[in-house]
């Protein structure tokens, strides 16, 4: 299947605080809030929704196209990129800006305070899903961008008749009602998380039945509560893999996109694929940063059954990798 990512490239910069944010904070002088967290670690980090669900699809098997714009400070993120087998291809350099940053300050109930600057990502409106030069995709995943291009590839999407998945993410909160309500219509997948579920509501109007209703697949995260599923008619509930440590949050939720995705794009069924999910989110939680996990096919495998028990499709993973093995040599 081939599949392009849409949505933000970015560098993350992840502080943490080493306190509670909740302590700090004066619920009737919320109009007039104004702080300051004195930080006692920060790094940077390769991130973005597209490049973040790319990543751990790659680690699963699949060559996702990445689609997007970055800055001329991004070379070296490339090279990374590509050794793990993202196709890069697609990735427009824009000349004399830099690649859009993603700041995250986390305290110690992993509870965050964010903020994104575009950079280069202001410049993805101009960049058409028309110019994909390789025939029309089987699936487009339009996550979190500049809301403009997130509103295009909607457009173009349905024009070209490519199915696509609707992950608004973050961008709830910028993106108007009536966008997001054209990105839920038509789209064959949504993924949001609990909080952005009631939002998208909220912005669009819609109900949370008039979604399952019109979406054929509704995804919604719920942490470490795991994930419900609405597909066919009908409610599946997702456990969460329980992590070893938690190291970080930050890119948990592109990861159980990356394995749910995985698991569809091998026509899994909807339990297994949420399952997929999970499990990728775990492996992201253990450790810092959003492209920091590592696995091959056969240890995601084993882990799989050791938390959800034997599950005869996942072979179709192992087979994939003999394949790709035989390939490659």
């Amino acid at each position: 299947m081939k599949t392009i990512c849409t949505g933000s490239i970015a560098y993350d910069y992840l502080m943490t605080f080493p306190g509670h944010f909740r302590e700090h904070i004066v619920p009737d002088r919320l109009d007039s809030i104004s702080l300051s967290f004195l930080v006692d670690s920060m790094v940077r980090q390769r991130g973005g929704v597209a490049t973040n669900i790319a990543y751990t699809m790659a680690l699963l098997g699949d060559r996702p196209i990445v689609f997007g714009t970055v800055g001329e400070d991004f070379e070296e993120y490339r090279q990374f990129l590509e050794s793990v087998g993202v196709d890069t291809r697609y990735i427009r350099v824009v000349p004399g800006v830099f690649t859009a940053s993603f700041f995250a300050n986390t305290d110690l109930d992993n509870n965050q305070i964010c903020s994104f600057y575009p950079g280069a990502m202001t410049y993805a409106r101009d960049f058409s899903l028309m110019e994909f030069r390789e025939g029309i995709p089987d699936l487009v995943i339009i996550s979190p961008n500049d809301p403009v291009a997130m509103d295009r590839y909607v457009e173009e999407c349905k024009a070209l008749g490519v199915r696509y998945f609707y992950d608004p993410s973050q961008q709830v909160v910028r993106v108007s009602g009536e966008e997001l309500r054209r990105g839920v219509e038509g789209a064959f997948g949504l993924f949001v998380n609990e909080y952005e579920f009631e939002l998208l509501q909220k912005h669009t109007g819609l109900t949370a039945a008039a979604i399952c209703a019109s979406v054929p697949l509704v995804v919604v995260t719920l942490g470490a509560k795991g994930a419900v599923i609405y597909a066919e008619g009908k409610e599946f509930r997702i456990q969460a893999v329980k992590p070893t440590h938690i190291a970080d949050p930050t890119g948990v939720g592109d990861a159980f996109r990356a394995g749910f995705i995985r698991g569809f794009q091998l026509g899994l069924d909807w339990i297994t694929c949420g399952q997929m999910g999970a499990l990728a989110a775990a492996y992201c939680l253990e450790q810092k940063g959003p492209q920091s996990h590592v696995f091959s096919r056969e240890e995601f495998v084993q882990r799989f059954r050791q938390n959800f028990g034997e599950n005869d499709a996942l072979v179709i993973l192992l087979e994939d990798s003999i394949n790709m093995t035989r390939r490659n040599t």
